[in-house]
Parts: structure tokens; C-alpha cells; sequence
């Protein structure tokens, strides 16, 4: 029996049945293999006498028949509790519909299931195939939307057995004070594995059943070519696959925005394949940052659609695709990264990893750049993250700390909007004037 993992959302989740008390359905988004239909039945256990789940891929004719016609709530859940051989008992009871997209007449229905009040919903689906499937229904006001992100680091720690680590790390935050050297190889060496490994539930336990990297790289192969799938049944031309695939390369050519003529054939500008890059975007297994023209509070409101960054929404599927030519079934590659020996920069590398950690703390990702005073080249701050009514420059390093010109500079063209300095590293915790170096697993702790 694989191990049901705790996850964050989880604590959202019960916030919902206190509150909305069957007034709202759940609706959890999220990438393929990210978990959500794990999470949606180990809540349904958990919280209520019994639990209906409907697997619409998996479901029987006459089960999504039943959705065609639902004028008749007592004959529908009659139905259901005889097809499941379950019985539901109102307010105590929940009925989960997993894969909604595949039945959008499901979906449609939850306006009235939870205007009948007897049980709770819990919805599951891909934002990608949920978008492409509302033809000719009415989209449900009635829905609490919550999004699964892969595993964060603090996750990926309880898995692995280990309570104490991220709360410690807290501590050390908040007061500013180092770990020391000795301290500090160590977490970023148990930091690494979670790098390589990822935060996708089938790649964890795959490390965790077997401890061998080549295997686990081999699941999350498996899960790259899925999302190629969808990616080709949405676009037959091939184009969001191309992006996709092109983006660790785009990450290591250290541009100041992904050049979309590096990567397919034709010229067009961004906003042209506008419907790729939110096809992208709707299906979760990217995260994409937004050159801010106006690096303030408010930074949605400024962004230039044109000027972006895509990072891997894994980092363990990044770390595999970006050496994709490669058969690691000697696991070379990954003794190297586990111990930083591997003659390449991974400063792309630690970018993606603070992608994910950013959103998966619930930051919407900026960056911003602007010329040197020369004119001939630009300086960049990779993340602004906002806090409070102000904004807090980020930049990620794959070495030292003493190299930080964009920070300075825009430190000073700035200086009234900003609360914080970051400068995320694989060394120590270090102040640097005003500026806060920390090690890279702590990124993740800013809120």
C-alpha cells in the first residue's frame, strides 16, 4: 500500500467544510499526477461517515448518463448509492467527482446538488481540461476553488519522517543568525535530494521504496511524456510542447525572457501564441514569471505579457528534462548534482526550485529589469516578492555573495518601495549590510 503523504492543503480543506458548510463545492486544481484525487479521498475518510467517489474516467455509461437529467435529486442519489453500494447519510456524508472535466454536465449540476444541501462536493480536474470542456454548460458560481501545487520542501521533509527541520530553520530566520558551515553542507545536501527527486507524490514514493534515483527519474520520465500527450491531443501542431520542452535551455541561456524564436521555427511575438502560453499556464506543470514594468505593489496590474520567464512547476521533472538525452541508468548525472560536483552552472537550476517554492507559498512571480548606465547590457532581479504595502528584491545565486550589482543598483533607483533584500545562496546565513543572504532552502519561509 503506497503512503498517503500530508499535505498543506489539507488544513484549507477542513477550513472549507466548517465554513461553507455544504454551501459551496470544493473544486481542487492542479497538475496531472500532483495528487488531488489521493487528497480528495483521504479527506472524504477522514471527515465523514461515508463518501461516494466517481472516477469520471473510469465511470460506467449509465453513471454519467445520470448527469443528463437531474431533475430528480432522489432518484439521482438512489442511483449513485446503489451503483457505489454506499449509503450517504445528508450533512454527514460527502460525494467526490473525480476528474469532473471529463463530464462537464457533472460539473454543471453542482449549482443545484449544493443548493439541495444533503452532502458536501469535493471536485478534482486539471484547469487545462476543465476550461476546454464548459461548452454549452453553465459554469458553477458555487464552488470553493483551491489549487494543489507538487510537494514543497517542508512536504517533501514529512515524508521523509522529519517534523523538526523546516520550524527549526524558522527559528534560525527569525532571530538572523547562521547556522554554521558544518550545518549548513548538511542541509544543502538533504536540500539537493529534494531538488533531484521533486515534489511529485509517485517520484516521492518511488524514492522512498527504492532510495535509487535512476528509478525515480525513470517515474518522472513517465510523467513528462503524460504531459506531452496532452500537451500534443491540444495542440496537434506541436507548438506548447516545443515551448515546454525548450524551457530549461531557455533558463540556461540566462536571457532576460524566454526567447520564443530560440524555440519554434516561426517569428511570431508572445502575444500572438497567446493561447499557448495560457494552455501552458491552465495546465499547471509551469510557472511563469512576468517582467513587472512597474516594480511596485500591484504588480498584476503592470506586468508586460510580452516579457516572460517559464520555469517547470517540478524541479525534479526540470532536473530530468533538462539532461533529457541522457540515460542515467548509471545515475552519474545525479551523484554529481547530489554532490554539486557536475561541471555545469546550476544556477538555472536553483532559479526554478525558488519558482516553485514562491508559488507554492502563494506568490504571484515578477521579475524586473532595466538597463546599465552604459546602455549595452541589463541589469535583473530575478523575484520581487510583495510584502505588506511594499516589495522585496530576490536574487538567486549559484555560488557566493559578493557579486551583487543588479540588487545594489536597484536598491538604489528604488530605495522608498522596498521592505527587504534577499539574496538566496547555497552558503550560510549572512547579513551583508541591508542585504539578507540566505541559504537557498529557505526560500520556501518567505511570506
Amino acid at each position: 500500500m503506497e503512503p498517503i503523504f500530508k499535505r498543506k492543503l489539507y488544513e484549507r480543506m477542513l477550513r472549507w467544510k466548517e465554513e461553507s458548510n455544504g454551501g459551496t463545492a470544493l473544486l481542487i486544481k492542479g497538475a496531472r499526477r500532483v495528487g488531488k484525487s489521493t487528497l480528495a479521498l483521504t479527506f472524504a475518510r477522514d471527515q465523514y461517515q461515508s463518501h461516494i467517489a466517481i472516477d469520471f474516467n473510469t465511470a460506467s455509461k449509465d453513471v454519467i448518463a445520470l448527469f443528463d437529467d437531474i431533475s430528480d435529486l432522489n432518484y439521482l442519489f438512489l442511483r449513485l448509492q446503489a451503483s457505489y453500494n454506499v449509503v450517504l447519510e445528508p450533512r454527514k456524508s460527502a460525494i467526490i467527482f473525480d476528474e469532473v472535466q471529463k463530464c462537464p454536465k457533472a460539473r454543471q449540476a453542482i449549482k443545484y446538488l449544493v443548493a439541495d444541501g444533503r452532502f458536501d462536493y469535493i471536485e478534482t480536474g486539471s484547469l487545462l481540461s476543465i476550461r476546454r470542456n464548459i461548452k454549452d454548460i453553465t459554469i458553477p458560481s458555487e464552488e470553493t476553488r483551491v489549487t494543489l501545487y507538487p510537494m514543497d520542501y517542508e512536504e517533501f521533509r514529512w515524508a521523509l519522517g522529519d517534523t523538526a527541520t523546516i520550524p527549526l530553520l524558522r527559528q534560525f530566520l527569525d532571530l538572523r543568525r547562521p547556522l554554521s558551515d558544518e550545518l549548513n553542507r548538511k542541509m544543502m545536501r538533504d536540500f539537493r535530494v529534494y531538488m533531484l527527486v521533486g515534489g511529485m507524490p509517485q517520484a516521492v514514493v518511488e524514492y522512498l521504496n527504492r532510495n535509487n534515483l535512476s528509478l525515480v527519474d525513470e517515474v518522472k520520465r513517465s510523467i513528462l511524456e503524460l504531459y506531452e500527450e496532452d500537451f500534443n491531443k491540444i495542440d496537434p501542431s506541436g507548438r506548447i510542447s516545443r515551448l515546454f520542452r525548450g524551457i530549461p535551455g531557455e533558463l540556461h541561456r540566462n536571457s532576460n525572457r524566454y526567447v520564443i524564436s530560440k524555440v519554434l521555427s516561426d517569428k511570431e511575438r508572445p502575444s500572438r501564441l497567446g493561447d499557448a502560453i495560457a494552455d501552458l499556464e491552465d495546465s499547471m506543470t509551469v510557472n511563469v514569471a512576468y517582467r513587472a514594468d512597474d516594480p511596485n505593489v500591484g504588480m498584476s496590474l503592470h506586468e508586460d505579457s510580452d516579457c516572460f520567464k517559464m520555469y517547470l512547476a517540478d524541479t525534479g521533472l526540470f532536473v530530468t528534462l533538462a539532461f533529457y538525452d541522457k540515460d542515467w541508468s548509471e545515475n552519474e548525472i545525479y551523484h554529481k548534482l547530489l554532490s554539486d560536483k557536475l561541471k555545469v552552472n546550476l544556477g538555472y537550476v536553483y532559479e526554478n526550485v525558488v519558482a516553485q517554492l514562491f508559488r507554492s507559498a502563494g506568490h504571484r512571480l515578477f521579475y524586473y529589469t532595466f538597463p546599465t548606465p552604459n546602455g549595452k547590457s541589463y541589469y535583473e532581479i530575478d523575484f520581487l516578492l510583495s510584502q505588506s504595502s511594499k516589495i522585496s528584491p530576490v536574487e538567486v545565486k549559484s555560488s557566493g555573495y559578493n557579486a551583487h550589482a543588479s540588487m545594489d543598483a536597484f536598491c538604489e533607483k528604488f530605495s522608498d518601495r522596498i521592505l527587504h533584500r534577499y539574496l538566496l545562496y547555497p552558503k550560510d546565513l549572512k547579513k551583508d549590510g541591508q542585504l539578507l543572504c540566505l541559504p537557498i532552502y529557505m526560500a520556501g519561509l518567505l511570506k
